[in-house]
């Protein structure tokens, strides 16, 4: 029986809006599972081993109204539980409350759900006749909510507010910032408002994280591919630049070095947008382009503060990518983002932007590229034969493989079969004979990375697939390149 199959019948399947009927404590609670939400009347399928007779009076003074109980295996409610009321282990049980139109109990539970399931940002998409929420958990989507378009537009409009945001402009994207405290928890949101046909998408980027948790050596590096990037940052001068599409944790390297970098005898700065750690010691500026504070004038006025160390979010231009190469050339540790498919398409993508060829060669120190790729839940992956018609066409394994592990879902991972992710990288350190084949000749560039033992992000893919850290699936597209 295939996979999907097999799972299929382990599960009551709910739709969002049943979901949401019931908060994830009010369904723990009472181990109980919607069956039909009706106006008139409620159905909910009840664990076995907790129904009692007195429960369908007690549901019916909660809900007010009539109820209906079915008795269903134990084990089968736990696992649509878990599946879907996901709650963070060791955490404080919370209730939410799904009355829209008490904007400040909605919104806040919505912001502070979401940091407590390690979330990094929430999407609110309107429809014709719904707006549906979804979560960022792990780089995938999940959908938690829907609320009727109706009250949509005071949730929009809260959101407005507290980003100090426009709230008659509907017209044009707008962005923002929030700073949401409470209790224990301190954290800035970024906003970002965008007109759709049936009205404004919200996407609220959560920037919750403190550097001081994030240490290079827990990244993903191979102890040879660490050895080598703390090889070229330790360099006086230079740059160092990471290459990766959103979301593949880039600024998360970034700021593991800077914290590795960060004493008392360096003074570090860095330029961001926005910016989404914060570690003691260090001088951080965020990006306002609407009054002319874009990279390259902060990269002007930073090189009359007297920095050892600079971070730029981002070159995006041929301004900023020669300012920061200047910057290199006249002493200063450089580090930056860029966005290419691989570390030596960072080259080119220089080269693309205006940068003469020679100033690449004497200031490049490393170029890296990295993905985030998640890794199998140890308590329930499951190894299984491997069928070479599953890989992309014209892949060609680096060594023979016979077996491979593949998600299959459980309560230790909400039945997604995958727990966390891991960083992969391809680094390039730019030696004297890199250097002249970057002023000189750029053919037969593969042979000298190959020479160098240096490793695609395809073959680290595919180590993390022989592994059984992670599944086809999730490496596939990579194992493409």
């Amino acid at each position: 029986m295939a996979k999907a199959e097999m799972l299929a019948s382990d599960f009551f399947e709910i739709s969002t809006g049943e979901q949401q009927f019931l908060t994830p404590e009010q369904a723990f609670h009472y181990q109980i599972i919607p069956k039909l939400i009706g106006k008139h009347q409620l159905a909910f399928y009840v664990d076995e081993l907790h129904y009692r007779l007195d429960l369908i009076d007690e549901l019916e003074l909660v809900f007010g109204l009539p109820v209906e109980l079915e008795k269903a295996e134990s084990a089968k409610i736990q696992r649509t539980l878990t599946r879907y009321y996901r709650r963070k282990k060791d955490q404080p049980k919370q209730e939410l409350t799904f009355n829209y139109r008490e904007e400040k109990d909605f919104l806040r539970n919505l912001i502070r759900e979401a940091h407590e399931l390690g979330s990094s940002d929430i999407h609110l998409e309107p429809y014709e006749d719904k707006c549906r929420i979804r979560i960022r958990i792990d780089g995938k989507l999940v959908e938690r909510y829907e609320i009727p378009m109706v009250d949509y537009p005071p949730v929009v409009n809260k959101i407005k507010i507290q980003s100090h945001l426009d709230i008659a402009e509907k017209r044009l994207p707008q962005d923002g910032r929030i700073e949401f405290r409470e209790d224990q928890m301190k954290f800035d949101i970024r906003v970002s408002v965008l007109p759709t046909l049936h009205g404004e998408k919200v996407v609220m980027r959560l920037l919750s994280r403190d550097a001081m948790q994030i240490e290079l050596s827990k990244l993903g590096f191979s102890d040879h591919d660490l050895h080598t990037f703390k090889e070229a940052i330790r360099k006086p001068h230079g740059v160092v630049l990471i290459s990766g599409p959103t979301g593949s944790g880039k600024t998360t390297t970034l700021y593991a070095t800077l914290k590795l970098l960060n004493e008392e005898t360096r003074n570090i700065i860095t330029i961001e947008d926005p910016i989404e750690y914060t570690l003691e010691g260090i001088n951080q500026v965020q990006l306002k382009e609407s009054i002319g504070l874009d990279f390259a004038t902060a990269m002007r006025t930073f090189l009359r503060q007297d920095p050892d160390v600079i971070m730029l979010g981002e070159i995006r231009d041929k301004d900023t990518a020669q300012m920061a190469i200047r910057a290199a050339l006249t002493g200063h540790l450089v580090f930056s983002t860029i966005h290419t498919n691989s570390a030596w398409g960072t080259v080119t993508r220089l080269i693309d932007m205006g940068v003469p060829p020679f100033l690449i060669a004497n200031t490049l120190n490393l170029s890296a590229a990295q993905r985030l790729v998640r890794t199998l839940c140890p308590h329930c992956k499951q190894e299984e034969e491997v069928r070479p018609s599953e890989f992309p066409s014209g892949f060609r394994p680096l060594r023979p493989l016979h077996t491979h592990y593949v998600p299959i879902g459980c309560d230790n991972c909400y039945y997604t079969g995958y727990q966390g992710r891991k960083a992969i990288y391809e680094l390039i350190p730019i030696d004297q004979e890199l250097a002249e084949a970057i002023k000189n000749d750029l053919a037969f560039i593969d042979d000298k990375l190959a020479d160098r033992g240096i490793k695609k992000l395809s073959e680290r893919a595919f180590e993390l697939l022989e592994a059984g850290e992670t599944s086809l699936e999730e490496v596939f597209s990579l194992l493409m390149d």
